[in-house]
């Protein structure tokens, strides 16, 4: 019987992100193979750093390698597209960082060949897999809330309040058209709709730039970094800082959120309420361990993270007893062991929960209502109108 210390990982990239997925999979037991960087001496110097056992000068050489199954592409956005198709035509399972590319049409293509390779596809939301988030969904569709009718929230940071705040999200060759939405608004927008089984249908958005203009360093600039360069440059912004949506989901549910890289004080704020027909349901990510559940009729309730008292999808995503709490890098650990179930069963699960290149799809088709609507000022339908293929 396979089991996760027989799959092999490797990672290409280690900035912030990358790091955290080498870390949780270690935790579950999976071993990383090694690590493909934006240049070979970056990658001997980061291998040697996260204790890896190799470097990779490329992807081809990492592709040669027979002993990697699975990779995680947590590169740049801009890179997203070229190297899902080079690990797919390899034959490998592939996880990949949110976007899944740059634009609908390169996140289309990935989906059909995804679907005609059968092999495991998976794009990053791993917001879905805080437990409590879990418990909520199948709490959901089994009828917990009634009909949900309003979904309403926030997705707020504060790391690029300042002009001489710099990251290559920034530019929009690297990044996308979309920056705050995108980096952080699809999180939440792929959270809220699958928590309530429905997909944004339409939206009418608002974007603005507060920072026409940033003073770009000189150097190397690490993500989240509060350092300041001696020299920089000015540079203008062409991508959004804060965004507000409304939604409408299929179904007939309706919605509203902010989204913000300019909220001071807010590292990494996540919040939703969803309102349902005969109950309520919110949670935040800075309280991550609580679930309020509002009544009319009755008192309200506070449920505590506790795999004993949660559902099935809640107990699955769980790992540690009730009162030891989970985090933001748990997320990670849980959501891999999702995947790397179907990578041992050989094909993606037809009752997975992770989010597959189909789902991370569906977000850009809402990416481009947004961008769409923010520059006409109305409402934009999501369009869907190509042939929709599931990946399997």
């Amino acid at each position: 019987m396979t089991r996760l210390a027989d799959v092999g990982a490797a990672v290409i990239g280690s900035g912030f992100i990358g790091t955290v997925h080498i870390e949780a999979l270690r935790r579950i037991g999976v071993p990383v193979r090694g690590l493909v960087e934006a240049s070979p001496e970056l990658g001997v110097t980061r291998t040697a750093e996260l204790g890896l056992p190799r470097s990779y000068a490329s992807l081809a050489e990492l592709l040669a390698d027979d002993a990697v199954q699975v990779v995680h592409v947590t590169s740049p956005n801009e890179l997203h597209h070229a190297q899902v198709k080079q690990i797919l035509a390899a034959g490998r399972h592939v996880i990949c960082e949110k976007p899944l590319a740059m634009t609908s049409a390169q996140s289309g293509e990935l989906v059909d060949l995804a679907a005609a390779s059968g092999l495991v596809n998976a794009v990053n939301f791993n917001l879905r897999f805080y437990p409590l988030n879990q418990h909520l969904a199948g709490l959901i569709r089994q009828g917990g809330l009634g009909e949900v009718r309003l979904v309403t929230g926030h997705y707020f940071q504060d790391w690029l309040l300042l002009d001489t705040d710099w990251n290559w999200r920034l530019e929009k060759d690297k990044g996308g058209a979309l920056r705050a939405v995108g980096d952080i608004g699809s999180h939440w927008l792929d959270l809220t709709s699958f928590l309530i089984g429905r997909r944004v249908d339409a939206v009418m958005a608002d974007l603005t730039t507060f920072i026409p203009v940033r003073r770009r360093p000189a150097g190397r600039v690490v993500t989240f970094s509060t350092e300041v360069a001696a020299e920089t440059e000015p540079v203008v912004i062409e991508t959004e800082d804060v965004a507000t949506i409304m939604l409408r989901f299929e179904g007939g549910a309706r919605g509203s959120c902010a989204i913000s890289q300019l909220s001071p004080g807010r590292k990494n704020s996540i919040a939703y309420q969803i309102d349902g027909a005969t109950a309520a349901a919110a949670w935040e990510s800075e309280r991550p361990e609580e679930l309020w559940i509002g009544h009319r009729d009755r008192p309200n309730e506070l449920l505590l993270r506790n795999p004993a008292l949660m559902n099935a999808l809640g107990g699955a995503a769980a790992r540690l007893p009730g009162g030891h709490v989970e985090g933001f890098a748990d997320t990670f650990g849980a959501v891999f062991r999702a995947i790397y179930a179907d990578v041992i069963a050989g094909a993606p699960s037809a009752t997975r929960t992770y989010a597959n290149f189909a789902d991370g799809h569906d977000e850009m088709l809402v990416g481009d209502a947004v961008l769409e609507s923010s520059r006409q000022g109305r409402w934009v339908p999501v369009a869907r109108a190509r042939q929709e293929v599931e990946a399997p």
